[in-house]
């Protein structure tokens, strides 16, 4: 990549008379020709200051989710009238030397606002008569006059044009001012204030001796809450991310040869360029595990060979623009059929994903789906002989967790473990209500140095794993589009590689 650099020509080797004088006969100081632009000629200065088309942008829409960020912004000041409220998207974070890792602006923000730009920040102004005042800090348009928009490595002829603050504004239906001021503004203010953390250690800063770590949590609680429930666009931009996850699978199914020439890296690979096409990204890193792999819960460094006659365990979503993930797994056999161990261990598994996803239903308990499909896996490990009986004491004692490990499911939203910091009685020990989204993904795993079950079964892992939208009258599953059953999942890699 390039970087900011001048030829020799642009310096006098020759001491000026403003120079200091060097009486101990170093090297002469180098002088720069300008002082606006150091290492930059005068005339090379002028010209980058002129010559440039007005392109301010006079027709723009406002977002798709602007009436619904209005509505959560309401939301929020009603619950802390009197609070000064700031929420930051975050900054940049480095990863390696003058590099930086792609940006992904704060979940809240993006919530409340419908922006995703790096060091914005909103601010709820609280007014006199009650609610409060939104405001959004972003950084301009780069200066052309101080030769900031191509010198600055972070100017706009090197990473691109961003929106004027009037753009801005009409886009996002907000009013916007320039975030370079907001620190100063927030050490002048008074009154409560409450930040998000941990996404701005420059803002936390200035507000150091106005917050504390308890009124903040409140405020990140409550906005964890807040998306419980998942309005209509949200509901949409969910089901156009699983349908994006369902395209990328069928990309995988497709290419299983290649993997197998390859590694699980070319699975990865695979996936990500649908992720990229259709989305922003993928919504976590994706599990490409085959074989032995498929009983590690998150296997992310997808460098291992994939064999015909193993199964591949791919647990994949796709992030929308809007930054909304699916989370979707299927257990697929690499060859396009399954062992008949394979096939006993993945019908028990979906039955288990069955019995959860009937559980799916307003006023249900949250923990319902979990407990209904661990009833079904630890019958079946007690039908095995894997495990003894009976079945209710299994289940009290938790015994079937040596090879069901994890939870059965969690809300899904922007972020792929939505909702995370809700409090306990709001989340899993809540009540389902229609707008929540959630996974249904039981599994079992067998590790390949567990010495307490058969050989055969050593190093298979299955999971089934859908997301799951719960209605008025019940639930629906978005990700119908994939197969579930063995006898599906077989046609269906059977038709994409013929």
């Amino acid at each position: 990549m390039g970087g900011v650099q001048f030829e020799e020509e642009d310096v006098t080797e020759e001491p000026t008379p403003e120079a200091p004088e060097n009486p101990e006969g170093e090297e002469p100081i180098k002088q720069r020709k300008n002082g606006l632009y150091p290492g930059v000629s005068d005339e090379l200065a002028a010209n980058m200051q002129s010559g440039w088309a007005d392109t301010e942008l006079h027709d723009l829409e406002p977002v798709e989710q602007a009436p619904h960020t209005a509505r959560r912004r309401a939301a929020l000041s009603a619950r802390f009238p009197g609070d000064r409220l700031v929420i930051p998207a975050g900054n940049l974070r480095t990863r390696s030397n003058d590099t930086d890792y792609g940006f992904r602006a704060s979940t809240e923000y993006a919530y409340l606002t419908g922006d995703q730009t790096e060091d914005g920040v909103l601010v709820l102004e609280p007014e006199a008569g009650g609610g409060h005042t939104a405001t959004l800090y972003l950084l301009p348009r780069s200066n052309r006059e101080n030769g900031e928009f191509w010198l600055d490595g972070h100017g706009e002829l090197w990473v691109g044009r961003r929106l004027s603050l009037t753009e801005a504004e009409k886009r996002l239906g907000l009013a916007a001012k320039d975030v370079r001021e907001l620190a100063d503004e927030l050490r002048a203010a008074t009154g409560p204030v409450r930040i998000v953390r941990g996404h701005d250690a420059a803002l936390e800063a200035a507000l150091t001796d106005k917050v504390t770590g308890e009124r903040d949590e409140e405020l990140r609680v409550f906005l964890s809450e807040q998306r419980l429930v998942k309005d209509e666009f949200e509901i949409g931009q969910l089901q156009a991310a699983v349908d994006s996850t369902a395209r990328g699978f069928e990309d995988v199914v497709k290419v299983l040869d290649k993997a197998q020439a390859t590694s699980e890296r070319y699975i990865e690979g695979t996936f990500f360029l649908r992720a990229r096409v259709e989305g922003n990204d993928v919504g976590y890193g994706s599990i490409c595990a085959a074989g032995p792999h498929a009983t590690t819960l998150h296997w992310v460094r997808n460098d291992g060979p994939v064999r015909s006659g193993d199964l591949l365990l791919l647990d994949a979503g796709v992030e929308t623009t809007t930054l909304y993930t699916a989370d979707v797994t299927r257990t697929l056999p690499v060859n396009g059929t399954y062992s008949p161990l394979q096939r006993k261990i993945y019908e028990a598994v979906y039955e288990a994903q069955e019995a959860g996803i009937a559980a799916v239903r307003p006023g249900a308990k949250y923990r319902d789906f979990h407990d209904a499909a661990q009833h079904v896996l630890a019958t079946r490990l007690v039908e095995w002989g894997l495990v003894e009986g009976p079945v209710e004491r299994v289940l009290e004692l938790g015994l079937q967790r040596r090879w069901t490990l994890h939870g059965t499911g969690h809300m899904l939203g922007m972020d792929v473990h939505d909702c995370a910091v809700a409090r306990t009685e709001t989340y899993v020990d809540g009540t389902l209500e229609p707008g929540m989204c959630l996974t249904v993904e039981p599994g079992l795993y067998f590790q390949p140095d567990d010495l307490t079950v058969p050989e055969e079964y050593r190093g298979i892992g299955v999971r089934i794993e859908d997301d799951i939208l719960v209605t008025e009258d019940g639930n629906r599953v978005l990700s119908a589009a994939l197969p579930r059953t063995a006898d599906d999942v077989e046609a269906w890699m059977a038709r994409l590689t013929a």
